[in-house]
């Protein structure tokens, strides 16, 4: 590896600024995101997530800090050598139950639990009636390096276009996704890539296992500042990286590529975080700039082992999808988020949360211990 070029960049409060209409957008992003939930409400009779409804894999693992590390990687949640138990979610963006050939961005989220140290959740109050205070941290992923908007503002005008086409057509969104996937290969082929295109259904048919996850959007990293990426590197796990899936006539081919793998094989991702080093050319309020890997390298900071087990069921989908909330706000404050679009969705979950919850009648609770985690 080549050296680094300089150190990490100490946290300062000044790296950090409200942008203009800031509180009017997370206004606006609540009402928007609310839309979304009520729609799919009506058509199901089901509530569900406003985005990343549709699960694909509910996992059950174990997270190791690595030994070792250098002192500006062994902070918060990695400050020691531990083992923490954790809940996995893999999800596709839309706020809607879509068939899998509508191929979108996937997501995953993994919620560590048992964790020391200081919730932003105490400090919010938001604990205050709790039996005892919530011991976890989220991180929430998506496979692609950088948010797809710069800041809140720009964010808010992408999801009001996601919204308008909440249960709209789904016969002609999967047209438009075989449409959109040949022009996405196309433009791989000549060494492009579009995230547009992905987002908006071109996203190849390959496995959600093979995928690498990235926080895009950064957090507090105990004295520093950070992006976070799961790496999948067990063999069978990487062998999986671009592996085409057989979605035809199959609309939960995904899961069903998740169950089949974990019916015997054990997985595992490594963990790494990316320091920053620069704050002009690795912003926090630009969630659309990549952090150039050569100027600052993702490096391990744990491994996550997920053994074989039933990788989707309806009682774990009662369980984590109905029963479970994962934000970047749920942690401790060594691994507060950062950034306009971390702040205005931290209500946007928060909102998120709460309407399921107050339909599906099911008592919202974070695990504190590995008896709280749900068997299949």
């Amino acid at each position: 590896m080549s050296a680094i070029p300089r150190p990490p960049l100490p946290y300062d409060p000044r790296h950090e600024y409200e942008e203009e209409g800031e509180q009017d957008t997370k206004a606006q992003l609540l009402q928007t995101l609310h839309g979304i939930s009520a729609t799919t409400y009506k058509d199901s009779g089901h509530a569900t997530r406003s985005v990343h409804a549709k699960s694909h894999g509910l996992l059950r693992g174990q997270l190791q800090v690595l030994d070792g590390l250098a002192p500006e990687l062994a902070q918060g949640l990695f400050a020691r050598p531990g083992s923490y138990p954790v809940v996995m979610r893999i999800s596709t963006i839309p706020g809607d139950m879509l068939d899998d050939n509508v191929s979108v961005p996937r997501g995953m989220a993994v919620k560590v639990v048992g964790v020391p140290g200081t919730q932003l959740s105490t400090l919010d109050g938001e604990d205050s009636t709790a039996s005892a205070p919530a011991a976890t941290q989220d991180f929430v992923m998506v496979n692609g390096p950088v948010f797809q908007a710069p800041t809140a503002k720009k964010f808010l005008g992408s999801l009001k276009l996601l919204a308008s086409t909440t249960d709209k057509a789904p016969g002609l969104k999967k047209a438009l996704s075989t449409v959109l996937q040949g022009a996405e290969k196309a433009l791989e082929a000549v060494g492009g890539e579009s995230a547009l295109l992905k987002g908006m259904g071109g996203h190849p048919e390959t496995n959600v296992l093979g995928e690498t996850y990235f926080s895009q959007v950064p957090i507090l990293y105990g004295a520093y500042m950070a992006k976070v990426q799961l790496v999948p590197v067990s063999p069978e796990l990487a062998a999986l990286k671009d592996a085409p899936v057989d979605l035809d006539g199959k609309p939960n081919g995904l899961r069903e590529a998740v169950t089949a793998f974990f019916a015997s094989h054990t997985a595992i991702w490594e963990v790494r975080v990316q320091l920053c080093r620069d704050i002009d050319t690795m912003p926090l309020e630009d969630a659309s700039v990549e952090w150039k890997q050569e100027d600052s390298p993702f490096l391990p900071v744990a491994r996550i082992t997920a053994p074989p087990q039933t990788g989707w069921s309806e009682a774990l989908s009662r369980a984590i999808d109905d029963g479970m909330s994962f934000t970047p706000w749920h942690g401790i404050v060594e691994h507060r988020p950062l950034g306009s679009i971390m702040r205005v969705r931290k209500a946007a979950y928060a909102m998120s949360s709460r309407f399921r919850f107050e339909r599906t009648g099911v008592e919202a609770r974070e695990p504190r211990g590995v008896e709280d985690l749900p068997i299949a």
